[in-house]
C-alpha cells in the first residue's frame, strides 16, 4: 500500500508539469473557478451550521452547565478539546457531501479530462461516442451516490466515537482517511469506465489497491490547504494525477486488471 500511495502523490508532481506540457488549462481553471465559488459558500453555512449543533448539544445534554458548576481546568479543557473534534468531524463530514455534489455536476468534465490525459499518454485518439459519453456520466454519477452512502455511514460512525472523550480525539485522522480513499475512489473509476470496466470489478480492484486512492486523496485535501488557488486547482489536478498514476502503476498491478 505504501508504494502505491508515494505512486498516487507523485502523480501529482507529474500531473501539473503535464498540464503545463500539454496546454490544458481551460479544463482545469474554469471547473476551478466554479468549485471554488461553491466551497467558499459552503464553508460559510457549514462552519455556521457545526457551531450552532456544538451549543445546542452542549445545551441539551447538560454539559455546559455541569462544567461550570465543577469549575474543573481538566474537565473544562478535555471537553473543549472533544468539541474541537467534533467541529472537524462534522466538517468533513459537511465537506463530504458537498464533495459528492460537486463529482455529480462535474461528471462530464472529469470523464473528458481522464480521456484527454490517456489520450496524450498513450499518442491516440479515442474515437467520441455521444451514447457512451452519457453513460460514463451516469457511471460516474453512480458511483459518486454508492460511495457517498457508504461514506456517511462510516462517518457518522465516527461522529459518534468523536463524543467519546480522549479516544474520540483521534477521529478527525481516522475520518480524513475515509475522505480521502473515497475521493481518491471516484478520481479513479473515471479510467475504469473509459476501459469500459464494469462498476463491480472497479469496486473490486480499487479495494485491493487502497493505496492509490488514499494516495490521491490526501494529496486533493493538502492542496486545498492554499486558500484559492488551491480550491481552483485541486479537483481537476486530482482526475488528471489518478489518470497518471494507474498508468504508472501498471508494473505493481496484474496484467489482467490492467486499467
Amino acid at each position: 500500500m505504501l508504494k502505491e500511495i508515494i505512486i498516487a502523490i507523485q502523480s501529482y508532481y507529474k500531473a501539473h508539469h503535464f498540464i503545463r506540457e500539454h496546454k490544458l488549462w481551460k479544463w482545469i481553471i474554469i471547473p476551478g473557478i466554479f468549485y471554488c465559488i461553491l466551497f467558499c459558500i459552503s464553508l460559510y453555512f457549514f462552519g455556521s451550521t457545526a457551531n450552532n449543533f456544538i451549543e445546542w448539544l452542549s445545551l441539551k445534554t447538560g454539559i455546559k452547565a455541569w462544567l461550570a458548576e465543577n469549575g474543573s481546568g481538566l474537565l473544562g479543557f478535555l471537553f473543549a478539546f472533544g468539541g474541537i473534534m467534533l467541529w472537524l468531524i462534522q466538517m468533513l463530514f459537511y465537506f463530504s457531501l458537498f464533495k459528492y455534489i460537486w463529482l455529480i455536476l462535474g461528471s462530464p468534465v472529469f470523464a473528458y479530462l481522464s480521456e484527454k490525459t490517456a489520450s496524450i499518454i498513450e499518442e491516440k485518439e479515442f474515437e467520441f461516442d455521444g451514447k457512451q459519453f452519457i453513460k460514463d456520466i451516469f457511471r460516474g454519477i453512480s458511483i459518486a451516490l454508492r460511495n457517498c452512502l457508504w461514506q456517511s455511514v462510516y462517518m457518522v460512525s465516527i461522529l459518534i466515537l468523536s463524543l467519546i472523550p480522549i479516544a474520540g480525539w483521534l477521529t478527525p485522522l481516522l475520518a480524513l482517511l475515509v475522505e480521502c480513499y473515497y475521493y481518491g475512489f471516484s478520481m479513479l473509476d473515471y479510467s475504469f469506465e473509459r476501459k469500459k470496466i464494469t462498476a463491480a470489478d472497479s469496486i473490486y480492484f480499487i479495494g485491493n489497491h487502497k493505496g492509490l486512492a488514499i494516495g490521491n486523496g490526501l494529496m486533493f485535501y493538502l492542496i486545498q490547504v492554499v486558500p484559492i488557488i488551491g480550491w481552483v486547482l485541486a479537483p481537476t489536478y486530482a482526475v488528471v494525477a489518478a489518470t497518471l498514476s494507474l498508468h504508472e502503476a501498471k508494473d505493481i498491478i496484474p496484467s489482467n486488471t490492467e486499467a
